[in-house]
């Protein structure tokens, strides 16, 4: 059996049935196990046409699952949780994804780590930064630190 780690992310913006969005990202942790590393949780702004606030975590996972089964399990889990397929960006009970895997980069139909858009999102980037500060992203070559700082500098002053 041969160990492996993944970066989870983890989101909700939507009260279910353990609570409100916070408490659906504690009971999320706890259903996928394995956590070896789990930032505080962030309350950050929706993407896109959502209007309520996100409670984001990410969480460092040990497991002997292959990528493909642990996106299996993982939306499992939400569909447990109660996640429903519907609009883009919009409200949500949970959102488990897979950022970043210890064996590097994988691409199938389903599935593609690093996740595609992790580099520009600061709701992922903040909690990774306490989890995983020197984990390098396989395709760049970057840490975790600089990738944030990037993402912070691309924002506009107020």
């Amino acid at each position: 059996m041969f160990v492996t780690s993944y970066i989870i992310a983890l989101g909700s913006n939507r009260r279910g049935r353990h609570g409100g969005p916070r408490a659906e990202v504690r009971a999320a942790l706890a259903a996928i196990g394995g956590v070896r590393a789990v930032s505080r949780i962030h309350e950050t702004a929706p993407v896109g046409p959502s209007i309520r606030r996100f409670a984001n975590a990410v969480a460092e996972v040990e497991t002997d699952e292959a990528p493909e089964a642990l996106l299996r399990r993982l939306k499992g889990i939400e569909r447990a949780f109660g996640r429903r397929r519907g609009q883009r960006w919009g409200a949500r009970v949970i959102d488990i994804d897979i950022v970043l895997w210890s064996g590097g980069c994988w691409a199938s139909r389903t599935l593609t780590i690093p996740h595609w858009h992790y580099r520009t999102r600061r709701f992922v980037l903040a909690p990774l930064a306490e989890v995983a500060p020197t984990w390098r992203d396989p395709v760049t070559g970057r840490t975790t630190l600089p990738l944030l700082h990037a993402v912070d500098r691309r924002r506009p002053c107020a």
